[in-house]
């Protein structure tokens, strides 16, 4: 996920974040559950690259990648369009946009498949049939 802002995922008064306060530049955080590693980066100029920030992911772990702003990208991309926003359809000029999103009625003019913004599981199906050429996995049963 790519934020516009400065973010903190730690909280005042943890011992990690009065680290990072104090001048570390990288605080790993870890439990049996997870872990975490938060890395200060100061002196940066601009944005962190994606294909730098997917490097440090172990890729033998993963099947998909969702990747949440970064839309200058050149990767396949959902473009979410809520009507009332009335912003410009980014399909209209990113060839990379595979999908849009919208809660709106059928968008006129687009030829791209148009999903509903609020039923998540027939984006994800969506996703696995055209990105991971599989249909989406049933959940558990109880």
């Amino acid at each position: 996920k790519h934020a516009h802002h400065a973010f903190d995922i730690d909280s005042p008064g943890k011992d990690s974040y009065e680290l990072r306060k104090a001048g570390a530049s990288q605080v790993l955080v870890a439990s049996q559950q997870r872990w975490a590693l938060i890395t200060e980066t100061p002196q940066q100029q601009t944005d962190p690259l994606l294909t730098k920030l997917l490097q440090q992911l172990d890729m033998t772990q993963l099947d998909l990648i969702l990747v949440e702003g970064f839309k200058h990208e050149t990767i396949p991309k959902i473009e979410l369009h809520r009507q009332e926003l009335q912003q410009p359809l980014l399909c209209k000029t990113d060839p990379h946009i595979i999908a849009v999103a919208t809660n709106a009625a059928p968008l006129v003019g687009i030829t791209l498949p148009q999903l509903n913004i609020n039923n998540a599981a027939s984006i994800a199906e969506f996703i696995c049939a055209t990105l991971l050429l599989k249909p989406v996995p049933s959940p558990p049963r109880d």
